[in-house]
């Protein structure tokens, strides 16, 4: 019986990975594009690039590899296979004996073959703690060094800067209160290219994501039997308010350290087609879209009448109460990376800052209705419907008070990206989360009627 190779052995463990993006699709090809060795003997650390190609195309993953002869229990679970001489490969992000070396050498700015470790100047590493790493990360892998750092290590990379490193940075040196400033970072080069690798941030102790703070507003707004938001204990608004707010400063804060820019009037037009593009296909793939295709072809085709001049900045992207965290302090904004799936060039572009006020719209309407299957009466639905009307109300005041472009003067444009935020749910959650799917759709059937 032939021995399975170790490119064999990571063949058949990636499509297992959360962090596998090509779930579904056979691997036709893997090749190691890069291996490094961090630490020599048993235990050993190798860093690997490989490039998985698959019908889609070919990608490239980052793996840290531990190399033991005897695995203990504790790492049984992330064993990929046999190594050779003698040694098991697995998972070595999830030993804190090797992953000692990359905290001392970003804190040294030591570089290990093609690798460098940096340090931000001022910056201080404690390398005596141990790492952690964190279960809920869907697209990477985040490492929990005490009570102090967090390692987000990106394990599908592009070649080019990394918005989130690139964005938290520039925020950091104007002095921005809502992001956590990078501490270290590794990188590396591909094709004369710059490449990230992992983020070392500031851990943000005793925060709270927005998404939880806003699921239990909801649960104690359901169990109250109160049909209005502002009648139950544990109102969000207040909250939703100063997140909007928050929101604001930090588009400011990007407008001045990347830019603005005003697009012609035909942008409108461009951007409708856009739209509209986009609802063919989400139509096609999921014939529940049908019964609401005219209510939103028109709140698209809106779009094509507009004319006033439209700026574009860097956003965050990818914007949802899960990517804003409540600390003592404030609203603190994460994960600028914006959509892994989506081409760096797209995810580093210009688009209206109003985007990303559509994408927490959308998130608000969320929280609310994702527990509604939970509930019965049409009493608890009118409740879900006061309660982001309450909480959108909120954070479109705090955004527009602070500086950011008003949305309710922009009603058609917020609208429409509302709406087409809501059309990419339904594919997201007809692909991934079936059950899910009523939540778009019931978000689509009240917006676009």
């Amino acid at each position: 019986m032939a021995v399975m190779t170790f490119s064999e052995a990571l063949a058949a463990w990636l499509p297992g990975q959360r962090w596998f993006a090509g779930k579904g699709t056979p691997i036709t090809g893997l090749a190691v594009a890069a291996d490094t060795t961090l630490v020599d003997g048993d235990p050993g650390l190798r860093h690997l690039i490989v490039a998985v190609t698959q019908d889609t195309g070919t990608d490239l993953y980052q793996l840290f590899i531990g190399l033991r002869a005897d695995l203990p229990d504790r790492l049984a679970h992330v064993r990929i296979g046999p190594a050779g001489g003698g040694l098991a490969g697995y998972d070595g992000l999830h030993d804190p004996e090797l992953t000692a070396t990359l905290l001392a050498a970003m804190a040294g700015q030591e570089p290990i073959g093609p690798l460098r470790f940096a340090c931000r100047p001022g910056a201080e590493i404690d390398t005596g703690v141990e790492s952690l790493v964190l279960t809920a990360e869907q697209s990477n892998t985040s490492l929990l060094f005490g009570e102090e750092a967090i390692l987000k290590v990106f394990r599908r990379l592009s070649p080019g800067p990394n918005p989130d490193l690139e964005v938290p940075d520039a925020l950091a040196r104007l002095g921005s209160p809502h992001v956590a400033a990078p501490l270290g970072w590794i990188t590396t080069e591909t094709d004369g290219m710059p490449m990230v690798l992992a983020v070392l941030s500031s851990y943000l102790r005793a925060a709270v994501d927005g998404w939880s703070l806003a699921a239990t507003s909801v649960r104690d707004l359901y169990a109250s039997g109160c049909a209005q938001a502002a009648q139950a204990g544990g109102d969000f608004a207040g909250e939703a308010e100063r997140l909007g707010e928050a929101t604001a400063e930090v588009h400011r804060d990007l407008a001045q350290a990347f830019g603005t820019r005003e697009l012609p009037a035909r942008a409108y037009r461009e951007m409708s087609a856009q739209l509209l593009h986009r609802l063919d296909q989400a139509a096609a793939a999921v014939p529940a879209l049908a019964r609401h295709d005219r209510a939103l072809r028109a709140a698209f085709e809106d779009v094509a009448t507009l004319s006033d001049p439209l700026e574009v900045q860097r956003i965050h992207g990818d914007y949802h109460l899960g990517q804003a965290m409540r600390t003592h302090a404030g609203w603190v904004l994460l994960d600028f990376e914006g959509e892994p799936a989506v081409p760096l060039e797209h995810r580093r572009a210009y688009f209206p800052a109003l985007r990303d006020v559509a994408g927490m719209l959308r998130s608000l309407d969320y929280a609310a209705r994702f527990q509604l299957a939970a509930q019965s009466g049409t009493g608890q639905a009118t409740a879900a419907r006061d309660w982001v009307r309450r909480n959108q109300t909120a954070f479109c005041a705090g955004y527009a008070r602070a500086g950011g472009t008003d949305p309710g003067k922009h009603g058609i444009l917020v609208r429409a990206l509302t709406l087409d935020k809501a059309v990419y749910e339904v594919m997201y959650e007809a692909r991934n989360r079936p059950s899910w799917l009523p939540i778009p759709l019931g978000s689509i059937a009240d917006g676009a009627a």
